[in-house]
């Protein structure tokens, strides 16, 4: 502990606030306390009872500020603003920022509509939802129109507006209220009936449907009946999907959560109308070692944050840290009371049964996809390291190929992977320029000779600034390298042993000498250099699977490119390749001629009567001409 450290501790004010533990003049923990003294000495005075993870993060403290508070309210609701603006490394962060979408009504206006939106205003308008996506939005709207004619136009609907009915009126999917053929009054009635359904209440509309159904039947109206027999489908698939799981209704989200001691998962499910109509769940790295009661206490905070809006009764499977705290600030969020519990038996415990269990099933497949994520990625760099010789795990991996049609439009591609994983924004593209015809050979030296004659420049630059020592080693807090100025640790050669000759000789003439290697199509032979046997990995081998990964991305950007390059020289004009003749020209020539043919048979004269032809322009448009084909000046 420094002695800045002593001194602030010293001087600390036993009221609530927050405090800010700071290393090297960043904010790596946020923390709120009913007692600032007490709670920010113990980080410093009883480490036998702390956790790995506070350990590590006391042993990196070189400072702290607070912000004193009136309230232990005022210090909660601050804290989680600080947690949203610093972005903690120690603090549990909710990263998914994902806005589910939700349905509006606006009640205020005499002819609402049902809109998709994706935050929660205090508009006093009517909000059903959340949705799990889009998709499920979608079909729900698809059902509101064949149920409900109500209006899908954004037109604003004025008194005495008279317009001309659309198509959804003739098909019944509307009352036409931009023609006047409704009133406010019945209008607001099937709205009614609209909100009535998405809180949950289905009975009345079915029955409503079902006779309306019965009596087209009577009339032989049989293409309406059946018409609404299908609408009657829709809904009650619909409904069917929204498992019903309280008879008296009501409006809940159930919240549990679990963690591995190291993660954490915390399961959201939402309930409406008294029907379940979805759940998500976010993963809190490094939050598996905290218990669930603190987990639930940040968890909420930032969750019911920024536009989200919680329901009327929020159900816990342990009581939060500071319950009724968080109660508060949830209703001043809701505009309303919010109930917070963690119940302990009959239904709604089974709920929080239901919850926790989809959290545990979600962290295990999270963790199954990082392990899997591993195996590709770390596990793979580790495998071919151990295949190719490597002393450990290459960090970065370049693969090159190169594409070309006939020779023509050659290029080279050059993709990376950074611990195995694509790295986009370091791709780059070599056109060929000193190799005439399809030499892959060639093409690959000099490809590789352009992209080390790039390294030495770019790393001669940052030495000079003092950005890169001159051993190649990074000053102590100077951002990574990037670019050609980052050598690659491994290099992969689409090709055989002559394509890794010619790819070897241009990184040595350069001055460097990295580990590099070849990889076969025809048996995925991997080829090293001054080596006569190839290696023939595994089928099965992450590290093969790695190195395919790569030469598969390195030709389809090449070949992306080279396709690219081969449209454009296609459309290519004859025109672009006289001197003295720009963009502007051309255009005038092509508007008087209507066709390059045309232009090619012009005289002189005639080709001085388009737009800002002279007679110097047209000499030269003559000549190129007639000299394409075949025919001879005089002199």
């Amino acid at each position: 502990m420094n002695d800045l450290l002593r001194l602030k501790i010293a001087k600390l004010p036993a009221c609530p606030g927050c405090y800010l533990m700071k290393s090297e003049g960043r904010i790596i923990y946020v923390g709120k306390a009913v007692n600032l003294k007490n709670r920010v000495s113990q980080y410093f005075h009883s480490s036998r009872d702390h956790t790995l993870k506070v350990r590590a993060m006391v042993a990196r403290i070189d400072d702290f500020d607070i912000v004193l508070c009136d309230t232990n309210l005022e210090a909660l609701i601050l804290e989680c603003n600080l947690i949203k603006l610093h972005k903690p490394q120690y603090n549990i962060l909710l990263k998914d920022d994902k806005h589910y979408p939700y349905l509006r009504i606006d009640v205020t206006q005499d002819y609402p509509r049902v809109e998709l939106v994706r935050r929660v205003e205090k508009d006093r308008a009517r909000y059903f939802g959340p949705y799990m996506g889009a998709t499920g939005v979608r079909e729900v709207l698809d059902v509101l129109r064949g149920l409900f004619p109500l209006r899908t136009c954004t037109q604003a609907i004025k008194p005495g507006m008279h317009k001309r009915p659309c198509l959804h009126h003739q098909l019944g999917e509307c009352l036409a209220p931009c023609a006047g053929l409704t009133t406010p009054e019945a209008y607001g009635k099937v709205v009614q009936e609209v909100i009535d359904f998405l809180s949950g209440k289905s009975a009345p509309v079915m029955e409503r449907l079902q006779a309306r159904m019965m009596e087209a039947a009577r009339d032989m109206q049989f293409e309406q009946a059946a018409q609404i027999r299908d609408r009657m489908q829709a809904a009650q698939r619909l409904m069917e999907r929204q498992k019903a799981i309280n008879l008296r209704g009501g409006d809940q989200d159930i919240v549990a959560c679990c963690a591995d001691g190291i993660d954490a998962m915390v399961e959201v499910v939402f309930v409406r109308g008294g029907h379940m109509i979805g759940a998500e769940h976010h993963a809190l790295e490094g939050a598996g070692d905290q218990d669930a009661a603190q987990i639930l206490a940040t968890f909420l905070l930032q969750f019911y944050d920024d536009g989200r809006a919680p329901a009327s009764e929020v159900l816990c499977m342990e009581p939060p840290d500071q319950a009724e705290d968080i109660a508060s600030v949830l209703a001043q969020r809701k505009g309303a009371k919010v109930l917070l519990h963690a119940p302990q038996r009959g239904t709604k415990h089974k709920l929080v049964e239901l919850a926790r269990k989809n959290a545990e099933d979600a962290l295990s497949k999270r963790n199954a996809h990082l392990a899997r994520q591993k195996a590709r990625t770390v596990d793979a760099c580790a495998a071919l390291a151990q295949a190719v010789g490597m002393d450990r795990p290459p960090r970065r991996i370049e693969g090159y190929d190169i594409s070309n049609t006939q020779g023509e439009q050659s290029v080279a591609s050059m993709v990376v992977a950074i611990d195995g994983v694509a790295a986009h924004s370091e791709y780059r593209i070599f056109r060929i320029k000193t190799v005439a015809g399809a030499n892959d050979f060639a093409s690959m030296n000099e490809a590789l000779s352009r992209r080390f004659a790039r390294a030495t420049k770019e790393r001669e630059a940052l030495v000079q600034t003092g950005r890169l020592f001159a051993d190649g080693t990074l000053p102590e807090g100077a951002p990574p390298l990037t670019g050609f100025a980052d050598l690659p640790d491994l290099i992969l050669i689409d090709g055989g042993p002559q394509q890794l000759r010619f790819a070897r000789e241009a990184m040595r003439a350069a001055g460097y000498d990295i580990p590099i290697f070849g990889l076969a199509k025809r048996l995925e032979e991997i080829f090293l250099p001054e080596s006569e046997e190839s290696i023939l990995l595994d089928r099965k081998s992450p590290a093969l699977h790695l190195i395919q990964r790569i030469r598969d991305e390195a030709h389809r950007f090449g070949i992306t490119r080279h396709r690219n390059l081969r449209q454009k020289a296609s459309l290519h004009s004859a025109l672009e390749d006289i001197p003295g003749i720009g963009k502007t020209r051309r255009r005038a020539l092509l508007t008087h001629f209507k066709s390059v043919s045309r232009i090619a048979q012009a005289s002189e004269a005639e080709l001085c009567e388009a737009e800002g032809i002279g007679p110097v322009q047209a000499k030269a448009i003559y000549r190129h001409f007639h000299k394409a084909d075949g025919h001879t000046e005089e002199a």
